[in-house]
Protein backbone atom coordinates (compact mmCIF):
# COMPACT_ATOMS: atom_id res chain seq x y z
CA UNK A 1 0.00 0.00 0.00
CA UNK A 2 2.74 2.35 -1.05
CA UNK A 3 4.54 2.12 2.29
CA UNK A 4 1.48 3.19 4.28
CA UNK A 5 0.84 1.60 7.65
CA UNK A 6 -2.56 -0.05 8.15
CA UNK A 7 -4.01 -1.86 11.13
CA UNK A 8 -6.16 -4.92 11.64
CA UNK A 9 -8.48 -5.57 14.55
CA UNK A 10 -9.86 -8.97 15.50
CA UNK A 11 -12.30 -10.17 18.14
CA UNK A 12 -11.71 -13.67 19.44
CA UNK A 13 -14.23 -15.91 21.15
CA UNK A 14 -12.14 -17.40 23.96
CA UNK A 15 -14.49 -20.39 24.18
CA UNK A 16 -13.25 -21.85 20.90
CA UNK A 17 -10.62 -19.36 19.66
CA UNK A 18 -12.81 -18.45 16.70
CA UNK A 19 -12.25 -15.04 15.13
CA UNK A 20 -15.75 -13.60 15.35
CA UNK A 21 -15.15 -9.99 14.33
CA UNK A 22 -12.58 -8.11 12.28
CA UNK A 23 -11.75 -4.85 10.56
CA UNK A 24 -8.86 -3.14 8.81
CA UNK A 25 -8.08 0.51 8.35
CA UNK A 26 -5.49 3.26 8.16
CA UNK A 27 -6.16 4.57 11.70
CA UNK A 28 -6.36 2.82 15.03
CA UNK A 29 -9.31 4.64 16.57
CA UNK A 30 -12.78 3.99 17.99
CA UNK A 31 -14.41 3.82 14.53
CA UNK A 32 -11.91 1.12 13.55
CA UNK A 33 -12.84 -0.89 16.67
CA UNK A 34 -16.59 -0.36 16.23
CA UNK A 35 -16.29 -1.53 12.60
CA UNK A 36 -14.86 -4.82 13.91
CA UNK A 37 -17.61 -5.03 16.53
CA UNK A 38 -20.24 -4.58 13.84
CA UNK A 39 -19.03 -7.73 12.02
CA UNK A 40 -19.74 -9.96 15.03
CA UNK A 41 -22.73 -12.13 14.22
CA UNK A 42 -23.25 -13.35 17.82
CA UNK A 43 -25.78 -11.72 20.12
CA UNK A 44 -23.63 -9.06 21.81
CA UNK A 45 -25.82 -9.28 24.93
CA UNK A 46 -24.27 -12.72 25.50
CA UNK A 47 -20.71 -11.35 25.47
CA UNK A 48 -19.51 -11.16 29.05
CA UNK A 49 -16.05 -9.62 28.76
CA UNK A 50 -14.20 -7.27 26.43
CA UNK A 51 -10.48 -7.69 27.09
CA UNK A 52 -8.00 -5.29 25.53
CA UNK A 53 -4.62 -3.81 26.03
CA UNK A 54 -4.45 -0.22 27.24
CA UNK A 55 -4.19 1.50 23.86
CA UNK A 56 -6.14 4.70 23.20
CA UNK A 57 -8.23 3.07 20.45
CA UNK A 58 -10.07 1.16 23.19
CA UNK A 59 -10.29 3.99 25.74
CA UNK A 60 -13.05 6.27 24.50
CA UNK A 61 -16.73 7.09 24.87
CA UNK A 62 -17.90 5.30 21.69
CA UNK A 63 -16.53 1.96 22.89
CA UNK A 64 -17.81 2.65 26.43
CA UNK A 65 -21.29 3.30 25.04
CA UNK A 66 -21.30 0.03 23.07
CA UNK A 67 -20.13 -1.94 26.10
CA UNK A 68 -22.71 -0.28 28.36
CA UNK A 69 -25.51 -0.83 25.85
CA UNK A 70 -24.88 -4.56 25.72
CA UNK A 71 -23.86 -4.99 29.37
CA UNK A 72 -20.32 -6.07 28.54
CA UNK A 73 -17.67 -5.81 31.26
CA UNK A 74 -14.32 -4.26 30.33
CA UNK A 75 -11.04 -5.98 31.21
CA UNK A 76 -7.73 -4.22 30.65
CA UNK A 77 -4.31 -5.83 30.53
CA UNK A 78 -1.88 -4.74 33.19
CA UNK A 79 0.68 -2.36 31.76
CA UNK A 80 3.49 -4.29 30.05
CA UNK A 81 1.93 -7.70 30.71
CA UNK A 82 1.04 -9.62 27.52
CA UNK A 83 0.25 -12.73 29.59
CA UNK A 84 -3.09 -11.27 30.69
CA UNK A 85 -4.54 -12.54 27.45
CA UNK A 86 -2.27 -15.32 26.24
CA UNK A 87 -4.90 -16.73 23.84
CA UNK A 88 -5.18 -13.40 22.06
CA UNK A 89 -1.39 -13.13 21.90
CA UNK A 90 -1.19 -16.62 20.36
CA UNK A 91 -3.83 -15.64 17.79
CA UNK A 92 -1.92 -12.46 16.93
CA UNK A 93 1.25 -14.52 16.46
CA UNK A 94 -0.62 -16.82 14.05
CA UNK A 95 -2.03 -13.78 12.23
CA UNK A 96 1.45 -12.32 11.77
CA UNK A 97 2.95 -15.62 10.62
CA UNK A 98 0.12 -16.96 8.45
CA UNK A 99 -1.41 -13.72 7.19
CA UNK A 100 0.53 -10.47 7.50
CA UNK A 101 3.89 -11.84 6.38
CA UNK A 102 2.42 -13.83 3.47
CA UNK A 103 1.14 -10.87 1.47
CA UNK A 104 2.06 -7.50 0.11
CA UNK A 105 -1.20 -5.58 0.04
CA UNK A 106 -1.59 -3.08 -2.78
CA UNK A 107 -4.72 -1.44 -1.36
CA UNK A 108 -6.86 -1.25 1.75
CA UNK A 109 -9.61 -3.04 -0.19
CA UNK A 110 -7.29 -5.97 -0.91
CA UNK A 111 -6.29 -6.09 2.78
CA UNK A 112 -9.97 -6.23 3.81
CA UNK A 113 -10.76 -9.00 1.30
CA UNK A 114 -7.74 -11.08 2.32
CA UNK A 115 -8.55 -10.52 6.03
CA UNK A 116 -12.11 -11.75 5.45
CA UNK A 117 -10.76 -14.87 3.68
CA UNK A 118 -8.17 -15.52 6.40
CA UNK A 119 -10.78 -15.16 9.15
CA UNK A 120 -13.01 -17.69 7.39
CA UNK A 121 -10.09 -20.10 6.93
CA UNK A 122 -8.89 -19.67 10.54
CA UNK A 123 -12.31 -20.42 12.05
CA UNK A 124 -13.67 -23.00 9.59
CA UNK A 125 -10.76 -24.84 7.97
CA UNK A 126 -7.54 -24.46 10.02
CA UNK A 127 -7.13 -27.28 12.56
CA UNK A 128 -6.04 -26.31 16.07
CA UNK A 129 -3.94 -28.69 18.14
CA UNK A 130 -5.64 -27.49 21.34
CA UNK A 131 -8.91 -28.99 20.04
CA UNK A 132 -7.53 -32.34 18.90
CA UNK A 133 -6.95 -30.88 15.43
CA UNK A 134 -10.55 -29.81 14.97
CA UNK A 135 -11.39 -26.36 13.68
CA UNK A 136 -12.88 -23.84 16.14
CA UNK A 137 -16.34 -24.32 14.59
CA UNK A 138 -16.07 -28.13 14.72
CA UNK A 139 -14.98 -27.96 18.36
CA UNK A 140 -17.96 -25.80 19.31
CA UNK A 141 -20.35 -28.01 17.35
CA UNK A 142 -19.02 -31.18 19.04
CA UNK A 143 -19.31 -29.70 22.51
CA UNK A 144 -22.89 -28.56 21.92
CA UNK A 145 -23.78 -31.94 20.43
CA UNK A 146 -22.30 -33.74 23.45
CA UNK A 147 -24.00 -31.35 25.83
CA UNK A 148 -27.37 -32.10 24.26
CA UNK A 149 -26.70 -35.83 24.77
CA UNK A 150 -25.54 -35.63 28.37
CA UNK A 151 -26.94 -32.42 29.85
Amino acid sequence: MSGKWHYICVFIDLFNREIVGHSAGPNKNSHFVSAALSTIKHDLRQVQMFHTDREKAFDNHLIDDVLDTFGIQRSLSMKGCPYDNALAEMTFKALKTEFNRQYYFISLQQLKIEQFDYTNWYSNIRPHSAFGYMTPKEYKRELYKNCLKYC
